[in-house]
């Protein structure tokens, strides 16, 4: 019907990621430190306090490019 079929697919796909990186996040988060890795910008003051993820953020978009990669050349 017009295309459905594949549009139900990508749905699935992406719904099976989904769970596959919250399983990854919520259970492999007591082992992988996400967040707290070393060159991660961390700066304490008396009233303020700043964090920015550097190296978490390259490391994820790494991944994440990766796992595009090996979907899209499909």
């Amino acid at each position: 019907m017009f295309g459905f079929d594949s549009f139900a697919k990508t749905l699935i796909l992406i719904g099976i990621i989904l769970i596959i990186v919250g399983s990854v996040l919520y259970f492999g988060g007591r082992f992988l430190h996400f967040g707290n890795l070393p060159g991660d910008i961390q700066l304490e003051g008396e009233k303020i306090h700043f964090y920015f993820p550097v190296v978490t953020c390259i490391f994820l978009s790494i991944i994440l490019t990766i796992i595009i990669n090996l979907i899209s050349h499909r």
